[in-house]
């Protein structure tokens, strides 16, 4: 165990990049850069298993999500040892609204809104079933209300 008294000679910096399995990455394509907006900054294989195309996407400040692709791959199991969700950062609770309403108009399920310590965020899920968290900054204003919905006679 390290000693607390001693300055630390190593620190994280940040989060490099995550990588997902996609079992389509023209799907994921649609969704993450044509949908979501990310851009798509390189098209490869991986370095760990050729036959396996690579596809990153830039999610701001140089942080990125990257994809292989495996098409046959059985899917993941949610336990221990699993992703849970991806939290993706947006600059204010009118923007969370604005996607909120965006994701529902082109046909994308989302949660409803939540309340969170000091955040907002909303909940949906990519074309092969990973979570996804739209979330605001710490410390900014609650979001508009969702539009009522007109009711059927």
């Amino acid at each position: 165990m390290p000693d607390p008294a001693e300055p630390r000679r190593m620190a994280i910096r940040g989060l490099h990049h995550l990588t997902l399995i996609s079992s389509d990455l023209q799907a994921t394509t649609a969704f993450y850069r044509d949908l979501l907006g990310l851009a798509l900054v390189q098209e490869t294989t991986s370095d760990d298993d050729p036959d396996a195309r690579h596809y990153w996407f830039d999610t701001g400040g140089g942080q990125r999500i990257s994809f292989l692709e495996y098409a046959s791959m059985d899917p993941g199991v949610v336990g221990k040892g699993s992703t849970h969700h991806i939290a993706l950062t947006v600059d204010s609770g009118e923007e969370l609204a604005g996607w909120r309403d965006y994701l529902t108009q082109h046909g994308v399920a989302t949660s409803e809104i939540f309340s969170r310590n000091g955040f907002h965020s909303l909940y949906l899920r990519d074309p092969d079933g990973h979570i996804l968290e739209l979330a605001t900054r710490v410390g900014v204003a609650a979001p508009p209300p969702a539009p009522p919905v007109p009711m059927s006679s």
